[in-house]
């Protein structure tokens, strides 16, 4: 198959499974499971009337977003001819095409691949239609974008970083593994100036805007979380406590979830306290690493997360996709792991999301191979970047990895 033959495929194949995510979220066909859509037609729609109104929604726990999130939440109005719903899924339908675009021409010559493309292609609609009802999709792309760009570009990944993490957070790790010296320097420096610059204007423009920090903070052991695990096993064992929609997300209330919640923040300082210890220890750095450190980071802050909604998926698919856009990358294995876990995710949220609720045989066996994916790339993604980049004299982990096939910058 030649490269364009293969490129035109990719596209089809695409457009197959996109028109298939569109009758679904529209309800022109009907699946298993509860309406994924409805954080669209009412929360999202909701939140947009008061965000009209000049504020943004502080009254409300359930907005826990950075204020940029609030671009995402108005952009519907940008397609007047249509509804509310539609013009949502319109948009996150032609932010899902950016996305293949950028990786299939990143994809092309020499020491590239289009390997990251087709993980794509395949990973959004092993979400399902969560992946057209959430607005990730229009961060993946800036991600995807930032870090694209920052092989030649570290300024313009620094920018983007801060744009995706004014609007949701994770965007901030894509930072994690640019090169010490004057790459970091410039692409760090972008960031700060930007971030800084945009969080002003938007505290200035509308009261309300860091309100979801609070909201946040208080948020529990959600039932799809890795600590979650505890209580479904404990429940088998009769403990008291139940299931309650809690600060937007079905919770764990009752004894010991506290202690649970602690301990999954610990498990996230420690993560945190690895990705120093990789980065102070780190020299061999390729045109790959900065893709490389920022999926094992936010696969490290994903699998330690209280919560793991089933959209978090996306951003683990696309950021295992724009690896694997360099050829003989070592994220092949992580990337795998990460697509099984999302078709999963699908199988438990929305079709089986009844049994993870109640904690019955099917909803724990589920949350067990869901989790246990994620846990076994997040490990084994960690332990590939650290072989690829800490020397030997330098690391404890014997490295048996080479040098990637691309100079950075090159």
């Amino acid at each position: 198959m030649t490269g364009s033959t293969g490129a035109r495929f990719a596209v089809a194949v695409w457009a197959l499974t996109r028109v298939a995510l569109l009758l679904c979220v529209t309800k022109a066909v009907t699946l298993p499971g509860p309406d994924v859509t409805s954080d669209v037609s009412a929360i999202y729609h909701g939140w947009s009337e008061v965000l009209r109104s000049g504020t943004y929604p502080r009254e409300d726990v359930t907005w826990q977003y950075p204020p940029l999130a609030a671009l995402a939440v108005l952009s519907p109005g940008l397609l007047p001819m249509l509804d509310y719903t539609s013009a949502f899924f319109v948009l996150v339908c032609g932010c899902d095409l950016l996305v293949l675009g950028l990786l299939l021409y990143a994809g092309r010559g020499g020491g590239r691949s289009w390997a990251g493309a087709w993980v794509w292609v395949a990973g959004v609609p092993l979400l399902g239609t969560t992946a057209y009802a959430r607005y990730d999709v229009m961060v993946v792309a800036v991600a995807v974008a930032a870090l694209l760009a920052g092989v030649r570009h570290p300024r313009v990944l620094g920018v983007l970083a801060a744009v995706g993490a004014l609007l949701k957070v994770w965007p901030a790790l894509l930072l994690a593994g640019t090169e010490p010296g004057r790459r970091t320097r410039l692409a760090w420096g972008a960031a700060a100036v930007a971030a800084a610059g945009l969080l002003a204007g938007c505290v200035l423009a509308a009261p309300g805007a860091l309100a979801f920090l609070g909201f946040q903070r208080d948020r529990g052991t959600e039932v799809e979380s890795l600590g979650g695990l505890v209580f479904h096993v404990a429940r088998q064992f009769g403990w008291s406590g139940r299931v309650e929609l809690h600060y937007g997300s079905l919770e764990f209330l009752g004894p010991h979830v506290e202690l649970v919640s602690t301990l999954a923040l610990g498990l996230s300082v420690l993560a945190l306290g690895w990705l120093v210890l990789w980065r102070l220890r780190a020299r061999d750095f390729s045109v790959s690493t900065p893709a490389d450190a920022a999926f094992a980071a936010v696969l490290l802050f994903t699998t330690t997360s209280r919560v793991i909604s089933p959209q978090y998926l996306l951003w683990l698919v696309g950021l295992a996709a724009v690896c694997l856009v360099f050829r003989g990358g070592r994220m092949v294995l992580p990337a795998v792991l990460v697509l099984v876990a999302t078709g999963i995710t699908q199988w438990e949220f929305p079709f089986g999301f009844v049994h993870v609720v109640s904690s019955d045989a099917t909803g724990v066996t589920l949350m067990f191979l869901r989790n246990g994916l994620l846990v076994a790339a997040t490990l084994t993604a960690c332990r590939r970047l650290w072989r690829q980049t800490v020397p030997r004299s330098a690391s404890a982990v014997p490295s048996a990895a080479g040098r990637a096939v691309e100079p950075v910058g090159s």
